[in-house]
């Protein structure tokens, strides 16, 4: 028995494509380092994709809701570069004021705890002063403290030796450490805003772009395999729009539910506290423990009792968040079951951190959405093989339905 052209030619590329994957895992370190040179070249193109799939949400929302009424050529072209001044201007209105809202209650905090370090030393020598009156055994403790003898002799050279070398060695460390950082900032900063300009060029000629890009799978590929293409960047597209709108209003919830509680209980930073934990809950499941470390010390400096309370508070909120909130609106936004979000984050965290965490929950929506699929044709084929298999049963079975 023969092969036709298509098994052959099939054969061949999957022997290519695995002689590849085989050469891939001899090289990983070559292959690591080709695609970390890549991400570093292409980064503000990447930070341009990103930036333009956020602002082109809110361009959409302008088009189809408040300019709807625009038609004609002429009022296209006016409405597109309406749109995206006016998702610009939205994405900078939310983080300035986030920042207003934050940023100098921060810094209040900061200013705060300077002045206070001093008293809560003077509170902590006075405990134990205390606590050395009423347990004799600490006493002799630190009546030991005390008759340590120290060899001035010695370390009186060693400091000196130490100022002559290691703090010129730190200086260069620090001083090389410095301009680093401030070439890595510099760097970040030229890369973000060629993103900047590159999300406006896509925005601008999204349709033509979009066009282009089925033209040419259309060209070069097999007529089903480009469809199948389209269909997975669609809905890859699709999930990927409403997961970041089901993060954003997940966000705004969890936000909500502090500043309400908090205000109820009568905690200090009420409104500051859920902006922050708001701004921080972006990033799924985790991001709410980095607003609650910083809410927690904030209120530490004027009450640790409510501290403590508000400790308390968050993790009877988070165990609401995370069961019950964030798998329904998220995964219900990406047609994930709930247990499914929840492996997705936890997989996209252990292999890439933050970012993993963001773009595994689409990815995995869309996997799911693919396997789904595939899985239901496959079983109204089997069921439809059966039931061609044995008419004379199904005939019998409408006719005892009848019957009945």
């Amino acid at each position: 028995m023969g092969f036709d052209k298509t098994k052959l030619k099939q054969i061949r590329w999957l022997i290519v494509f695995t002689a590849v994957m085989i050469l891939a895992l001899m090289n990983s370190s070559a292959v690591l380092a080709g695609v970390a040179i890549g991400i570093r070249i292409l980064k503000p193109f990447i930070y341009g994709g990103g930036i333009a799939f956020v602002l082109n949400i809110l361009l959409k929302a302008y088009e189809t809701k408040v300019f709807k009424k625009w038609k004609g050529k002429s009022a296209r072209k006016l409405k597109r570069s309406v749109g995206i001044l006016l998702s610009v201007i939205t994405v900078l209105l939310i983080i300035t004021l986030v920042i207003i809202a934050v940023i100098p209650q921060l810094a209040k905090t900061a200013t705060e705890l300077g002045n206070k370090i001093p008293l809560f030393v003077e509170g902590i020598i006075l405990k134990l002063e205390q606590w050395s009156v009423e347990y004799p055994g600490l006493k002799q403790q630190i009546m030991q403290l005390e008759n340590i003898e120290v060899n001035w002799e010695t370390i009186i050279p060693n400091f000196v030796e130490f100022m002559k070398n290691g703090v010129g060695n730190m200086l260069y460390s620090t001083l090389s450490s410095t301009v680093s950082v401030a070439g890595s900032i510099i760097s970040e900063v030229i890369n973000f805003t060629i993103g900047i300009i590159f999300a406006l060029y896509i925005l601008i000629q999204k349709e033509k772009l979009s066009d282009q890009g089925k033209r040419i799978l259309t060209a070069y590929l097999p007529e089903k395999v480009s469809s199948a293409i389209r269909d997975v960047m669609s809905r890859l597209y699709s999930n990927f729009t409403n997961f970041i709108c089901g993060q954003c209003l997940e966000a705004v919830i969890l936000g909500t539910l502090f500043i309400i509680t908090m205000s109820i209980f009568k905690m200090p930073y009420a409104t500051t506290i859920g902006t922050l934990i708001a701004f921080t809950a972006l990033i799924p499941i985790v991001g709410a423990f980095i607003g609650c470390f910083v809410g927690a010390f904030m209120i530490l400096i004027n009450n640790p009792t409510q501290a403590l309370l508000f400790i308390i508070l968050f993790l009877i909120l988070q165990q609401i968040e995370g069961n019950l909130i964030y798998p329904k609106v998220v995964g219900n936004s990406v047609g994930l079951p709930s247990i499914w979000v929840l492996v997705a984050v936890s997989l996209g965290g252990s292999l890439f951190g933050i970012p993993g965490m963001l773009f595994f929950i689409p990815v995995v929506s869309t996997v799911y959405s693919l396997l789904r699929d595939d899985v239901n044709l496959r079983n109204s084929k089997k069921l439809q093989v059966v039931m061609e298999d044995s008419p004379g049963e199904e005939q019998e079975a409408a006719c005892e339905e009848q019957e009945e």
